[in-house]
């Protein structure tokens, strides 16, 4: 099942691999995978300007026997909401092209992120939060809103919380952390060199570090836990965010997993923070 979800990303992940005949193909397909699944192996040759044979071996590369099952393969792919296809805005897309392409990869971007985090690791994060005697969120340029939001979710947990997007006060901070202390350091790549120096810093000291960055980044090398986050951006260009609605959520996910560890003993302290706003709203009408 993995593998049907994962066509059209596997086919923009090997897109450099293939041969310039068997390229065409996969561009007409990530072009408008909707219409790929309507066409016939003779519409699809003649709209990548390929031959019939060449749509075969493109089929035999990624592991079905003809065209007929890779069409069955892109609607359950489609159907699915998994896979994350590239449709980068351009510079002659109207307001409903790029509304309906970053809507789109937004969508299909969180559910790709759903399916490969792996429960046990946010169950270890929970753990690190839960264990905190306080925890500091870091954050540089886009992740840097992230942190704050952080903040204001963790701050309900009656735990003295804070959010940085200062490097210099990110390095003192980190050079006077304690045991019970816990950093979590929010980075995109994983590889800008203040936060990766911060970490270091903090774990020196004795204080625990999860970061929520890329898998096998030098980031996620010197964390105490690494929650790996996939990099969905596929622009040079346009300001990037659904990395940033990735790393919302997970947050989300983590501060879930603390109220339900904190039980139901812990409610009526969230219920009185809820309530305190009340007073601040006007009432809804009707």
């Amino acid at each position: 099942m993995d593998r049907v979800k994962n066509l059209l990303e596997q086919i923009k992940n090997r897109l450099e691999e293939l041969n310039k005949a068997e390229r065409k193909v996969a561009e007409i397909i990530l072009r408008d995978p909707q219409q790929a699944t309507r066409y016939s192996i003779a519409a699809l040759a003649q709209a990548a300007k390929v031959s019939e044979p060449t749509v075969n071996r493109f089929c035999r590369s990624f592991g079905v026997s003809g065209y007929p099952e890779l069409k069955i393969q892109l609607a359950q792919s489609l159907a699915s909401g998994a896979a994350y296809v590239s449709r980068a805005v351009e510079a002659n897309d109207g307001p409903l092209a790029y509304t309906q392409k970053i809507f789109g990869s937004a969508i299909a971007s969180l559910d790709a992120a759903c399916q490969s985090i792996d429960p046990e690791i946010i169950s270890r994060a929970v753990d690190l939060m839960i264990q905190a005697r306080q925890i500091h969120f870091f954050g540089l340029g886009a992740s840097a809103p992230v942190a704050l939001d952080a903040q204001h979710k963790f701050f309900r947990f009656n735990l003295p919380v804070t959010a940085h997007a200062d490097v210099l006060m990110q390095r003192m901070l980190a050079s006077v952390a304690h045991t019970g202390d816990l950093f979590v350091i929010i980075s995109y790549t994983g590889r800008t060199r203040e936060l990766v120096d911060v970490a270091s810093m903090a774990r020196d000291q004795g204080a625990s570090v999860l970061g929520l960055t890329a898998a096998g980044s030098p980031l996620a090398e010197v964390s105490t836990l690494s929650l790996d986050i996939p990099l969905p951006e596929d622009t040079d260009i346009y300001m990037p965010m659904t990395s940033r609605i990735i790393q919302l959520t997970v947050l989300d996910v983590l501060a879930t997993g603390v109220t339900l560890r904190r039980g139901i003993d812990f409610q009526p302290h969230l219920r009185k923070i809820k309530e305190s706003l009340l007073a601040t709203r006007y009432p809804s009408e009707g």
